[in-house]
């Protein structure tokens, strides 16, 4: 008898072990924030080489351009997808030649993602640079610094919990009162952005303006 109702509880533990890690819990967004001088903005964590970030992509920089909010783009590039960090590597490269700049060679890189592969990539990036003005140079990054901000992008969204990507967040800068609201569903983007901005008040004054700033910093 001791041996079947022990077997018993052996079995309902495996069960719960199961159960419980069959249980998807959601990102804490609670320590991201809008830039400076923004009220709201939308945050994502993105993999270049992730289909669901190029369904997104679009959707996510339209919804800011509408709502007049900046985007906090994060990389998370996972270890299942073989060049996906070379793509960050090179959109960071981008960066430093403008905010646009890299913006846009995410955007053409998610557009040709399904043709895009380990060896063929430097090409895709060279022809961006080639026809905007900006060649790569031989070493994209020589010391790595371009490498380290990736790496600090993907251990912030490991200690918040990400699950998947995209995870987007639509972020407030109200505290308490504009708790971070992670977006499952695309579709009620523009409502969550209405929401948050609702809730984060008027905005400031606007100071006398020393130049333009950029929306979000990388």
């Amino acid at each position: 008898m001791n041996r079947f109702r022990n077997l018993f509880i052996y079995i309902a533990a495996c069960m719960t072990v199961m159960l419980l890690s069959s249980v998807s819990y959601g990102a804490d967004g609670s320590s991201l924030k809008p830039p400076p001088g923004a009220r709201v903005a939308i945050v994502m964590f993105e993999d270049m080489e992730c289909p669901n970030c190029a369904l997104n992509y679009p959707v996510v920089q339209d919804a800011a351009k509408r709502h007049g909010i900046p985007v906090v783009l994060h990389d998370f590039p996972l270890q299942m997808h073989p060049w996906s960090f070379d793509a960050a590597v090179f959109a960071r490269y981008f960066d430093t030649k403008s905010e646009k700049l890299g913006d846009d060679f995410r955007g053409y890189i998610f557009k040709y993602q399904a043709q895009i592969t380990k060896q063929n990539l430097r090409d895709y990036a060279t022809k961006f640079g080639n026809d905007n003005n900006a060649p790569l140079p031989f070493a994209v990054d020589p010391e790595g610094k371009l490498k380290d901000k990736i790496n600090a992008d993907r251990n912030l969204g490991t200690q918040i919990g990400l699950q998947h990507t995209p995870t987007i967040f639509v972020v407030g800068n109200g505290g308490a009162a504009t708790p971070a609201v992670e977006v499952d569903d695309p579709s009620k983007l523009d409502d969550i952005i209405t929401d948050m901005q609702k809730k984060a008040g008027p905005a400031p004054k606007a100071a006398p303006k020393k130049g333009t700033a950029k929306k979000s910093a990388r």
